[in-house]
Order: C-alpha cells, then sequence, then structure tokens
C-alpha cells in the first residue's frame, strides 16, 4: 500500500492511515533509544507530538495530512548531529587521526553517532513497511525491500536528510551509495529483530491509544522497557 496514494473512502482507510503513521514514528522513537543505547551513545532529548487535524486531506499532495478527527504524530527531536562539519566525515576521519591520536576517540565518536542518525531515519519508514507487509501476509527484509521504496511510506523527508548526511559523509559518490547500502541492511535488520518489533508495536499502540498531545521520552522509554 502506498500511503500517499490512499483515498478516503472511509473508516477503514483513515484507521489504516493512522496505524501507518503511529508504526513510522514509533520506529523513529524505538530506535532512538535503542539503536542508540546499543552503540553507547549519549542520551539524547525527543518526543512524540500528535497533532489534531481537521479538513479535507489531499493525499496525493501531503503524506502527512490526514482526515477530520484524524491524528498526525511526528518526533521532534533525536538527531545526535544537529549540524553537519564542513567537510565530508569519511574524508579527513584518518587526516584527524595521524595529525593527534588524542582527537581519535572524539572523530570516531562522531562518525557513530552520524551513522546511528542515518540509521534512526531509515528505520521510521521501514517499520511502516513492516507493518503493512505484516498485515497482507508478505514477507519482510532487506532482500525485498529497496531505498525507493521509503517514499511511498512517509520517507520524503527522511530520505532528504540521508541526502544531506550522506553528503557530508563523503565527495565521492560510490563511498556514499556502498555506505548508505550498508546502513541501510542495519536499519532492516533492526526492525527484523524480534525484540525491537516488539518494541515497535508497544509503541504504535501506545500512540493510538493515548488522548497525549506529548509523549515524552520518559514515556517512550517505559512503553519500550514494559
Amino acid at each position: 500500500m502506498k500511503r500517499n496514494k490512499i483515498i478516503d473512502s472511509g473508516i477503514h482507510n483513515r484507521e489504516q492511515h493512522k496505524k501507518c503513521i503511529a508504526f513510522h514514528e514509533a520506529g523513529h522513537a524505538a530506535a532512538i533509544f535503542l539503536n542508540n543505547k546499543a552503540k553507547n551513545l549519549p542520551p539524547i532529548f525527543f518526543q512524540i507530538i500528535i497533532k489534531q487535524i481537521s479538513g479535507t486531506p489531499d493525499y496525493e499532495g501531503a503524506t502527512y495530512q490526514s482526515t477530520l478527527d484524524d491524528s498526525v504524530a511526528r518526533v521532534e527531536g533525536g538527531r545526535l548531529i544537529q549540524s553537519l562539519l564542513p567537510y565530508p566525515i569519511n574524508d579527513r576521519v584518518h587526516k584527524f587521526i595521524d595529525r593527534n591520536e588524542a582527537m581519535a576517540p572524539l572523530v570516531m565518536d562522531y562518525k557513530t553517532a552520524f551513522e546511528a542518525d542515518i540509521t534512526n531515519l531509515l528505520i521510521g519508514p521501514l517499520a511502516e513497511i513492516k507493518y503493512v507487509h505484516k498485515r497482507d501476509d508478505e514477507p519482510f527484509g532487506h532482500q525485498l525491500v529497496n531505498l525507493k521504496a521509503l517514499e511511498y511510506y512517509g520517507g520524503d523527508s527522511d530520505l532528504a536528510l540521508v541526502r544531506e548526511y550522506m553528503e557530508g559523509f563523503s565527495a565521492n559518490t560510490v563511498l556514499q551509495d556502498r555506505k548508505l547500502d550498508e546502513l541501510f541492511i542495519k536499519a532492516c535488520d533492526f526492525v527484523s529483530n524480534a525484540s525491537n518489533w516488539k518494541a515497535i508495536t508497544n509503541l504504535a499502540n501506545y500512540i493510538l491509544d493515548t488522548d497525549k498531545a506529548i509523549i515524552t521520552c520518559e514515556e517512550v522509554v517505559s512503553v519500550i522497557a514494559s
């Protein structure tokens, strides 16, 4: 199902639209907590904003618009790298370390955070894709999904940010593509992991059931840990 092509033909489609968004944002939020923790990265502020919208939707033009009484959720914050370095990190990492070994841990920490941000951006639309595949009894895995597919599952803005990161990774487009393929597989593996998927599902259900306007990062952690 291409989420930005849904036709408003009744309550069923509206509910499916909400579920797709919930799994998408739950994927981002779970990744920010679990993926960063697994990489020993520092905690980072984020929250899930749930915005009520009224009006007539235009699914052709705006992925996250919705029908009357529907809601749109989005993750605010959660990126470790707020501004990219003025030069490609991969092209300079060894030069930094060669010039000053004391800089090595800081440079490598930056590279780890850089890659984590990219992976976490990819995990959101991939979680939505897995939800749709499971709903439709279709298999999921990195061999069955490509990067282009993310555009059809609310991933346009995620991919735009990913492309900015990749330009900050290397000036060499071949190396960019190779690194992105590597991180895409890691993102797919994260979503495929049973424990991670349980956390994403629990959080998506929490998003769907809540009447709050904001779900704090503390709440997210509590839901994931439950």
